[in-house]
């Protein structure tokens, strides 16, 4: 028999000790109380059965939406009376089509859909970066070079067709009842700007959305918009005031006992915290962002806790994050301001060394010696300035492999196979691509 999602993750944690991974798309129902049902999918959707109806937290992605309620409907036939979105992430909200698809099918009238005020702003920035928003995922991902997605950007919305818009909008906190039931929601900054958590007081339980993922904190992710850490602790240490004995994120596993979760958020809550401080701190002393990337670390033995490591996103980049919500864009260093075109230094650093292929040949001796940054900055330059070369991009193609296997974020590793990708697709070779995105592993 299968170990039950809280033992799973009471395990995990009280040992330290992982041999599975806790972000699990499996698209089954577990009942975690008397009336609270989780499916795991991407993202979850959390369930509370009241006299009125269901409470669902999150509908699920575009292609997972559908098999979430199949599952659901195997433990409760109620009709949805609410929906609530942890934040407009699209993993979150896509999957809202199957459930109007479902009300009007069975002819029940949709459900209120409650959600931060931030939320349809969000809809809409998606919908002016359509394409964008493709690109970018892809290459998160899937790796896939963008060449290959240009043909595709404009011909599906990026925002699934018939993903429900809010029917209740909050600013800071709002308290409603379903039934019996009353649910506290809360706005948080964090990963997003939209985020909402709430506490249910009738049974001690928190929704946390993307506050917690089972990973290193998502704040950093270098192809997103602004996340804000310190933000993100706050909302973390408003959670532990509550007297919570059950707590669900969207991604990874539900966490039982008051003192265990309290445990996981301080040392989340206070990772973040320290995380700025430090490089605040070296900000203030004049530290270029590339000191402070040299310089500043978390403590190795936090990243080995089941619910830090740095699977998904990666503490690097969420320095990176935090220079550019205190010193803006620019990096501190003077010919960084105006730079010169990529291409144009490109060639006059390979008139100097001898060609393209020579500085080819030099990335890769960088990269044997496992010095995979220097050897990239080589690389990049050597295509740039000979961008039809084979030989060249093969290379390349063989670097930005061989250092997708040195990294553990998955967007450090999406990233570098897709320039890989790109490479190979230059010099005519096959173009791999092994989708991850459904994963979190």
């Amino acid at each position: 028999m299968a170990e039950h999602v809280l033992d799973l993750s009471t395990r995990f944690i009280d040992t330290g000790q992982v041999d599975g991974p806790p972000n699990r798309v499996t698209h089954e129902l577990s009942e975690l109380a008397d009336d609270i049902a989780l499916v795991e999918s991407f993202s979850h959707v959390l369930v509370v059965r009241t006299e009125d109806g269901l409470v669902a937290f999150d509908s699920s992605g575009p292609a997972s939406g559908s098999r979430v309620l199949e599952s659901l409907r195997a433990w409760s036939k109620d009709r949805i009376h609410s929906l609530v979105y942890t934040h407009g992430h699209i993993d979150h909200v896509g999957g809202s089509g199957a459930i109007a698809a479902e009300a009007e099918r069975l002819g029940n009238e949709p459900p209120e859909v409650i959600g931060h005020e931030n939320l349809p702003l969000r809809l809409d920035r998606y919908r002016a970066t359509n394409g964008y928003n493709k690109v970018i995922n892809a290459r998160q991902f899937g790796g896939l070079p963008v060449s290959t997605l240009e043909g595709v950007a404009g011909k599906q919305s990026f925002v699934p067709d018939g993903t429900l818009d809010l029917t209740i909008e909050y600013d800071q906190m709002l308290t409603i009842s379903v039934g019996e039931m009353e649910l506290e929601l809360h706005h948080a900054m964090g990963e997003t700007d939209d985020h909402t958590w709430t506490w249910l007081p009738q049974h001690k339980m928190i929704s946390a959305g993307d506050q917690f993922i089972w990973n290193f904190p998502n704040c950093g992710n270098p192809q997103k918009v602004q996340r804000y850490p310190l933000e993100w602790a706050q909302s973390l240490r408003e959670m532990m005031a509550t007297d919570v004995e059950l707590f669900v994120p969207a991604h990874g596993l539900p966490i039982s006992g008051h003192d265990r979760i309290l445990s996981c958020l301080e040392i989340v809550a206070s990772t973040l915290e320290e995380l700025v401080e430090d490089v605040l701190s070296a900000m203030n002393s004049g530290a270029t962002l590339n000191d402070i990337v040299a310089s500043v670390e978390v403590n190795p033995e936090l990243l080995e806790l089941p619910y830090l490591r740095p699977l998904y996103d990666e503490p690097e980049f969420v320095i990176r994050n935090i220079w550019r919500l205190y010193g803006g864009w620019w990096d501190g260093k003077p010919s960084h301001l105006k730079p010169a075109a990529d291409d144009l230094l490109a060639v006059a650093l390979c008139e100097m060394v001898g060609g393209a292929s020579v500085l080819a040949e030099r990335a890769r001796q960088f990269a044997d010696k496992g010095e995979f940054r220097v050897a990239s900055h080589l690389i990049d330059m050597a295509s740039d300035a000979a961008p039809e070369s084979n030989d060249v991009h093969e290379i390349r193609a063989s670097i930005y492999m061989d250092r997708r296997t040195q990294e553990s974020s998955l967007m450090a590793k999406g990233i570098f196979e897709s320039a890989a990708n790109e490479s190979r697709q230059a010099a005519g070779q096959p173009i791999e691509s092994r989708r991850r995105a459904l994963s979190l592993e």
